[in-house]
């Protein structure tokens, strides 16, 4: 009979994983941050950093491929050195005042092992739009502290600031900038 009762409930709890369909998830902009950086002629490296990411996330933990992330950061939350500041929301940088917001949009994704994936998707910064593929990781996926179900996850990538039209004084200030991505995610209300 306890054969028969674990067989059972092995076999339900299969059968819910299978048949699970993806779950949404609002991205909790207190527990995530984007961390840019560059090199500024060899000599040092820069970073500017974001905390006021929104978005959404649409999980699913059956079928991960079957996933879709979309991400919006306001141009004006990217934090550098106060000097710096006026000039990246320029016409010259972000040009800020037309184009308010940075977005990423998945596409498609790509599994590539038990907690990773490649994440392609439109990044759209200073009003232009290009593929761009993150390097993804799914961090941890539990209970949180207040109930709910909490999905961290975290993501790299390498853009050029030349696709977006924001190339000056490269090469001396690097064209590339490596991307840090990490969210925290909660169940959409």
């Amino acid at each position: 009979m306890t054969r028969f009762l674990t067989a059972t409930a092995l076999t339900l709890s299969l059968g819910t994983v299978a048949t699970a369909e993806p779950m949404p998830y609002t991205i909790d902009p207190a527990h995530s941050e984007l961390v840019a950086s560059w090199t500024h002629g060899g000599f040092s490296t820069t970073r500017a950093v974001v905390f006021d990411i929104t978005g959404d996330v649409m999980y699913d933990e059956a079928d991960p491929a079957n996933s879709s992330v979309s991400v919006e950061i306001p141009t004006t939350a990217i934090m550098v050195t106060p000097e710096f500041t006026d000039h990246l929301m320029s016409a010259d940088f972000f040009e800020a005042e037309a184009n308010p917001t940075v977005t990423f949009e998945s596409t498609s994704i790509e599994v590539t092992g038990d907690t990773t994936a490649q994440i392609t998707g439109d990044f759209t910064a200073n009003g232009i739009t290009n593929p761009v593929t993150l390097d993804a990781e799914l961090v941890k996926s539990g209970e949180g502290p207040q109930g709910g179900t909490i999905v961290g996850f975290a993501a790299t990538t390498t853009i050029l600031r030349s696709d977006y039209d924001m190339g000056m004084f490269a090469p001396f200030v690097s064209d590339e900038v490596e991307v840090v991505l990490n969210i925290e995610t909660s169940p959409a209300e």
